[in-house]
């Protein structure tokens, strides 16, 4: 009886974890995440939460909240890996299908196309229907501005720029690291971003705290966001939309932002559209200028909101094609 070669064993697990990412997509598309069923994140959520009450309790000086920090990050990431991997390792144990249904399960919770579609979606409707006070109420639950005085143009940038700059957290990201290291990474992706998203503020109170989660951040998305430009450039001509001046948007405005990576998408999907995103925003009563993103060629209106979720859904769904050709290609150049 033959055994299975190391290369052997390294090929398959690279083409399960092929067929995983693929699934846990199209799961995230049919299911999304189900209000039920408790998420991975707010579980990730809750461990910060616990921990960043622990570390103000025990540290008071600016130096002694920077090393907190760190920790706080080293710490919660490495859980949500460790975790992951324990989970799919059991149920792998136990049986081999389990295993790899769950780790679908799990990779599909990292996953938020469906989720964010959905919420862009809810608030065009509304505006076409003319609910605005509603609508205002609705972009509020996805944006951290002020949304109350908004009229409908500023609504629709909220969601176009929401939803632009979340095809990279919320979808190309976690695909990334998926394709890289299944269930396990995208997980500890996740916890990169929810850290990011709760702790990471220049403000008074997460300054030194939150500083290591930031940082981490913006590395951590480095690279996909980069990705993200090549798939909505791809994504922008295969639709129709105007991806010449998508890359003219990319080049010129895209280091504005006050992200790193935030700008690639947005920009991309301001000028693929031929709008202009980017501009004054009040948080908290504080009115403050966000650097622009493209140039108003067309006046923004609602179809744009539908516009940015069908780039994003194209753009997700040439990440995943384009993830999965270049790790079978890993796989045959391995296997030789």
């Amino acid at each position: 009886m033959t055994g299975i070669t190391g290369t052997d064993f390294n090929t398959t697990v690279l083409n399960i974890t092929i067929i995983n990412v693929v699934a846990a997509y199209f799961l995230d598309l049919l299911i999304g995440d189900p209000r039920w069923l408790t998420h991975p994140v707010v579980i990730i959520g809750k461990l910060i939460s616990w921990l960043e009450a622990v570390f103000f309790r025990l540290c008071k000086s600016p130096a002694a909240l920077r090393l907190a920090g760190l920790l706080l990050a080293v710490t919660v990431v490495a859980a949500a890996y460790s975790v992951t991997r324990l989970i799919v390792e059991a149920c792998t144990g136990i049986n081999p299908l389990l295993g790899q249904a769950v780790e679908i399960w799990l990779l599909s919770t990292t996953l938020a196309a469906k989720s964010l579609a959905g919420a862009g979606r809810e608030i065009y409707r509304l505006l076409l229907d003319g609910n605005l006070q509603e609508a205002r109420v609705k972009v509020g639950w996805i944006v951290g501005r002020d949304t109350a005085k908004l009229d409908q143009s500023g609504v629709t940038r909220a969601t176009v720029e929401t939803v632009a700059e979340n095809i990279v957290d919320g979808v190309l990201s976690p695909l990334f690291y998926a394709f890289l290291g299944g269930a396990p990474l995208a997980m500890a992706y996740k916890a990169v971003n929810t850290l990011d998203s709760m702790v990471g503020y220049k403000n008074e109170k997460y300054l030194h705290l939150g500083w290591a989660s930031a940082r981490l951040d913006d590395l951590a998305n480095f690279l996909p966001a980069r990705w993200a430009g090549a798939l909505l450039l791809s994504a922008s001509a295969l639709l129709g939309y105007n991806s010449g001046q998508a890359y003219h948007t990319i080049k010129t405005y895209a280091a504005g932002h006050p992200s790193p990576n935030s700008g690639i998408p947005e920009s991309a999907v301001a000028g693929a559209l031929g709008v202009r995103l980017g501009g004054l925003n009040s948080y908290h009563g504080q009115v403050s200028l966000r650097a622009y993103m493209g140039e108003e060629l067309v006046p923004l209106e609602a179809k744009h909101i539908a516009e940015t979720i069908k780039l994003m859904y194209a753009a997700s769904a040439l990440g995943v094609l384009s993830g999965a050709v270049l790790l079978t290609v890993f796989t045959k150049i391995y296997s030789l």
